[in-house]
């Protein structure tokens, strides 16, 4: 049995399980990531909560990524050569950890 998600859906049940991980607004970005992923690939994504905050990551701005990553990072374009980048709101964005 699937269900369909909508992004109403995602968000929601995003906020309720995880509130802490992701931004409101970030959660679209996250949302629209998923549907591109899937037209791209033509394969349909599994919607599992738990496994996203596993696998993503949501930061403020590059100062905050750099205190988790280390300053090696100078730039967007060095973190999207090693990962899954999402430009999220104002300076904040959303990787694939690595």
């Amino acid at each position: 049995m699937k269900q369909i998600v909508t992004e109403s859906i995602f968000r929601h049940t995003m906020k309720k399980l995880r509130p802490n991980n992701f931004t409101w607004g970030n959660l679209s970005h996250l949302y629209d990531y998923f549907l591109t992923y899937e037209e791209d690939c033509e394969t349909e994504v599994q919607f599992d909560p738990i496994a996203i905050c596993c696998e993503f990551s949501e930061f403020k701005d590059l100062k905050e990524f750099q205190e988790s990553y280390g300053e090696d990072y100078e730039s967007l374009e060095d973190i999207w050569d090693n990962t899954t980048l999402i430009i999220g709101d104002d300076d904040s964005f959303i990787i694939r950890d690595f």
